[in-house]
């Protein structure tokens, strides 16, 4: 049997080997699904979520790499969706198909964790998650109102 924390809880996992991705276990064995499947080889970002507040892919992240760490998902961001990321993507109409997003804001939320007020380079830098639908300066946009917010 393997013990993780997810969002806060402390989760049992039977049955569930050792070598398994964290994303698999989110989402089919705790049923969290709002962390995405997208190449399963950690180059598009949909599946970011946060391990000890580190951003991280879990599609390449064995659940015995998790250990002791506490594993935050986009369901655990806030308990009302009213994480400062997640209210500057809606009031910055980020989302357009909305794949991405799940991995984008747990990306972005790690970036401004670390700075609260990065640069354009920087978030071009920190944030190479792949959107298909191109909204990259809107959530530029939002990372920026993010920001901002968190500095009051």
């Amino acid at each position: 049997m393997t013990k993780i924390n997810v969002n806060g809880k402390d989760c049992e996992l039977k049955d569930v080997p050792s070598d398994t991705p964290l994303l698999w276990v989110l989402r089919d064995h705790l049923g969290l699904t709002g962390t995405k499947y997208g190449c399963g080889i950690s180059e598009c970002g949909a599946c970011t979520v946060h391990l000890d507040g580190v951003a991280v892919q879990s599609c390449v992240t064995s659940v015995a790499d998790v250990g002791a760490s506490k594993v935050v998902t986009i369901e655990g961001l806030s308990q009302h969706g009213d994480h400062p990321v997640q209210k500057a993507w809606m009031q910055h109409n980020v989302p357009q198909c909305g794949y991405c997003q799940s991995g984008q804001m747990m990306m972005a939320a790690a970036l401004l964790r670390k700075n609260n007020n990065p640069s354009d380079k920087e978030i071009e830098t920190q944030m190479w998650n792949i959107c298909r639908c191109g909204t990259y300066p809107r959530i530029r946009a939002a990372i920026k109102a993010a920001g901002k917010e968190l500095r009051k």
